[in-house]
């Protein structure tokens, strides 16, 4: 068996109420998780600089950046960040509006639960997202007819040749190959990949867009990527592919 299926996980705990963290610490502790705590984003992502945590737990409202930018920017991570973009978090939030959930899954939260909670929901909830994060990162690689999104590693390969790319070219890349017959809008591709909190008249995704498209092609790739879908985004291939 190997070590990181034996370890223990390491939690970030993220809630600018002490009382939660607390009785986090304290219980995740007791169940034999090391316990990371912040109390806002900015601590939050020195945390993740510093220890590569296996799983985050998230509250929505942070004092400064929200707990949705939070997860953004961890999902945005670069090839030059410590952590994995793909980690498992789990969203906490006192709003009990339904479409809260669907916000914080559509910026990558992998599980929603409301406030109050119970704890042994909670730790099984965690414990099953875990469980599927290691299976996962068994073989973490994205395939896409001639291109390899290798996710832990951060590298890119065109056949067998290496593709060296910026890391929001990568992170582009990873998005659009996680569903790649899909169109993605460039509103959703500036939340999910720069972290914007709202629509924005930009270039930024169309020239990012360009340059990952050139480097595809100039390492050999035979058949058309980053495809421009007129006025609402990009797909990563073609729709009859």
């Amino acid at each position: 068996m190997n070590d990181e299926a034996t370890r223990p996980p390491t939690v970030l705990v993220v809630d600018d109420d002490t009382t939660v963290v607390d009785v986090l610490d304290h219980n995740l502790t007791a169940d034999e998780h090391t316990v990371l705590r912040a109390g806002n984003t900015e601590d939050a992502l020195k945390l993740l600089r510093s220890a590569a945590p296996d799983a985050a737990v998230i509250d929505q409202v942070l004092p400064g950046a929200s707990g949705l930018d939070l997860i953004s920017a961890i999902r945005s991570a670069t090839p030059e960040d410590p952590w994995s973009p793909s980690i498992p978090i789990l969203m906490l939030s006192g709003r009990a509006a339904g479409y809260e959930a669907a916000r914080a899954i559509e910026r990558g939260a992998d599980d929603y639960i409301r406030k109050p909670f119970h704890y042994p929901e909670l730790l099984a909830r965690l414990g099953a997202a875990l469980r599927r994060s290691r299976g996962r990162r068994a073989d973490e690689v994205l395939k896409v007819g001639e291109i390899a999104v290798d996710l832990n590693a951060r590298r890119t390969f065109v056949g067998a040749k290496e593709v060296t790319l910026a890391g929001k070219e990568f992170a582009l890349l990873a998005t659009l190959a996680r569903d790649p017959n899909r169109v993605h809008t460039k509103e959703e591709l500036l939340r999910r990949v720069w972290g914007f909190r709202s629509a924005a008249r930009t270039r930024t995704v169309d020239s990012h867009a360009s340059r990952l498209r050139r480097k595809l092609a100039t390492a050999g790739a035979r058949s058309a990527y980053v495809i421009n879908v007129w006025a609402v985004g990009y797909r990563l291939v073609s729709a009859d592919a």
